[in-house]
């Protein structure tokens, strides 16, 4: 490579601003795909309505303020994943419990305490982290003010992976629900997990609070249907002093073999349910998306989740222990999940029976809804940083980062397709990147505030101590957890991850030498030198004389006295070629002549041979030998070439002038500029007439 290279468009832009929605519409980056350049005016405009009724109005800036979030949208966007972890954690629990038959089931008990402890040490530390920070109190930001710039990128690559797993996880988790409330459809798991990832992404690509407000009625179905069981299970235990009598029973267990319990098997369970607390950290995460006053608000929003979450993770346990409830092998027909067992045996499998699995689906479908709005913001930080490609950082045309929503959609489906939709072969992966970024956002915290305590005086201090001691908790307990979570998921398939996360950390970092290589290079180098302004020498390349030639040496001819029309012999084989002698004719009386007459100096013309048909080769050696001739001056190669409007117009044309417009771009080196000149069948209407 010879430096970069200089690209001028030779056009007149056409600029139209204007508060009208259906230019802001025109002008925006996804509907330029579909121009009239394209397809036809008539499917251009269908395709337009389509796209505007899936993603909505284009938004301005001004707007931003009225798509913030509060409390009652607030739970259903950044929530679903904790609420929706309450299915598969207490069942990923039981899962490893089944070595113990039946009598696992009562060790459920025992494993859920300490994940209920952990859930509230967790709610108090991150009340506090949102207060510390509230425009955004994400792992990656704590970790990287606090612990330096590697432990912020070990943060954000966890983050990164745990939320695509949680997309996996969540839809097969609840695709599971639906299989166990409709066998039938057993064989069609994975085709519907990606019908649901494709609804989950549309959604969220038209914004924040659109898709809060859409899923905010199974949402609080779910809460109130499974609270009402629970209330409803309980009541009946208390009332019968534990003699439980099941409206439906639930399937009995299979397997007669019988493992002695171990410490072992207690902490893999602990492991594997503790998948119940992986969206614990969404709303720090989130916090810039709530309306002021922010910090209260996402207070409120953390509270509810926490105490919904321990309410439901609670009266499962009790009420699997009571019922008999065990959990089942999802690749197996007749497949039930421990809600569908539990809802069957409180309340049988009436009309409320399915409203409940219903809400259930929904809420575990769209749990992978906090990942939708939490990744991509994640990225939006790591790219501001430089770590990560900027266009994660651009806001789309709903006001939010469309292409971190784009790249999380597409990962999670190849997981799924990889996977075959089955949570049990995903749950082993999940988990570990959400409790390292526990981990690191409490240690952070710890710094942040000994470092706030050293400022203080009197009572502050006092106050910093406190809270320096409650994420000192925090991060000791979810350090442990850790360990236990990779200790116990290590050889299920718990390595991937950590290979994964120092790979990513990795190729974070080319990234960011690459920026940061690229901003040294671009560095300002002073004034603007005007002593050394020499008008270029231009090099048009021309097919023939026609039009288009006209056209391109007309302009070339008011930048420079120096034009070289450049014309490839033998492009079509060895024979003659007859538009060489027809240019050769005309030349003289087309070109020269007039040129003599308006006191010009007459434009060159070149024939330079292709004896490989390729254009490419000839020019760039006839640049090079024309830089070593005038070593002071540029060279700007203008490319004519005739504008398709149709898809078919791109058949009926060859590609020689785009590959030799990707030629000059790689090898032609810093003194060269491109210049493409456009030549229109039929001249485009201006933007504010379309």
């Amino acid at each position: 490579m010879r430096g970069r290279l200089k690209r001028v468009r030779c056009r007149d832009e056409r600029l139209h601003a204007t508060n009208d929605a259906n230019s802001l519409e025109r002008n925006s980056d996804w509907e330029a795909t579909f121009t009239d350049s394209e397809i036809g005016s008539s499917v251009h405009e269908y395709m337009r309505s389509l796209f505007r009724f899936l993603f909505g109005r284009p938004i301005a800036n001004e707007e931003h303020t009225t798509r913030k979030i509060g409390v009652l949208e607030g739970v259903p966007a950044m929530g679903l994943d904790a609420l929706g972890s309450s299915s598969y954690g207490p069942e990923a629990a039981l899962t490893v419990l089944l070595p113990l038959a039946a009598a696992g089931v009562g060790y459920l008990g025992i494993v859920m305490l300490p994940i209920l402890i952990l859930l509230a040490i967790l709610q108090v530390s991150y009340r506090q982290t949102i207060r510390a920070y509230p425009t955004n109190g994400g792992g990656y930001t704590v970790s990287k003010l606090n612990l330096g710039t590697n432990a912020g990128l070990l943060a954000a690559s966890a983050l990164m992976i745990d939320y695509v797993l949680n997309v996996a996880v969540g839809i097969s988790a609840g695709v599971g629900a639906l299989v166990s409330a409709v066998p039938s459809l057993h064989s069609h798991m994975l085709l519907i997990c990606l019908a649901i990832l494709a609804l989950l992404t549309v959604m969220n690509l038209r914004g924040t609070g659109d898709a809060g407000r859409a899923w905010a009625l199974p949402t609080y179905l779910f809460i109130a249907s499974f609270v009402l069981i629970i209330a409803i299970g309980v009541y009946r235990s208390l009332s019968t002093q534990g003699q439980h009598s099941a409206v439906m029973p639930p399937p009995q267990l299979q397997s007669s073999a019988v493992e002695a319990v171990s410490l072992w098997l207690l902490m893999k369970s602990f492991a594997a349910g503790c998948t119940a607390m992986t969206g614990v950290e969404a709303v720090s995460n989130g916090v810039g998306a709530f309306r002021e006053p922010v910090v209260v608000r996402a207070h409120r929003t953390l509270a509810i989740l926490c105490a919904t979450l321990a309410l439901l993770l609670g009266g499962i346990a009790y009420l699997v222990r009571g019922y008999g409830i065990v959990a089942m092998d999802q690749t197996q027909p007749g497949y039930q999940s421990v809600l569908s067992q539990l809802a069957g045996a409180v309340v049988g499998h009436g009309i409320f029976y399915y409203v409940a699995i219903g809400s259930a689906l929904s809420v575990l479908c769209l749990s992978a809804n906090t990942s939708f709005v939490d990744f991509p913001r994640v990225c939006r930080l790591v790219a501001s940083d430089d770590y990560l490609p900027r266009v994660f950082a651009n806001v789309g045309r709903r006001l939010v980062f469309s292409v971190g929503i784009l790249y999380l959609a597409v990962a999670a489906g190849l997981l799924l397709i990889v996977f075959g939709g089955i949570t049990d072969r995903l749950i082993p992966l999940f988990a570990i990147g959400a409790f390292l970024t526990f981990t690191l956002s409490q240690l952070g915290m710890v710094f942040h505030w000994h470092r706030e305590r050293s400022r203080g005086q009197g009572r502050e201090r006092h106050k910093h101590l406190g809270r320096l001691i409650i994420n000192a908790i925090g991060a000791a307990t979810t350090s442990v957890a850790l360990l236990i979570i990779i200790a116990a998921k290590f050889a299920e398939g718990a390595w991937i991850v950590l290979i994964a996360i120092p790979c990513v950390i990795y190729l974070l970092k080319r990234i960011h030498r690459y920026y940061s290589t690229l901003e040294a290079r671009l560095q300002d180098q002073g004034q603007l030198d005007l002593q050394h302004n020499q008008p270029p020498i231009a090099l048009v390349a021309i097919e023939g004389w026609n039009r288009l030639a006209d056209h391109a040496l007309l302009f070339a001819t008011r930048i420079t006295s120096d034009v070289i029309a450049l014309h490839f012999t033998e492009l079509e084989g060895p024979d003659v070629d007859e538009h060489s002698r027809r240019l050769r004719e005309r030349w003289t009386y087309k070109v020269e002549a007039p040129a003599r007459a308006a006191g010009r100096r007459p434009p060159q013309l070149v024939l330079t041979r292709a004896p490989y048909r390729r254009m490419a080769e000839p020019l760039l050696q006839f640049i090079a030998d024309l830089e070593r001739k005038e070593p002071a001056r540029e060279i700007a190669v203008l490319l004519p070439e005739v504008v398709k409007k149709h898809w078919w117009q791109y058949i009926l044309h060859g590609y020689r002038v785009r590959r030799l417009h990707a030629a000059l771009l790689s090898h032609g080196g810093s003194r060269v500029v491109v210049v493409e000149v456009p030549w229109y069948l039929e001249e485009p209407r201006p933007a504010g007439r379309m």
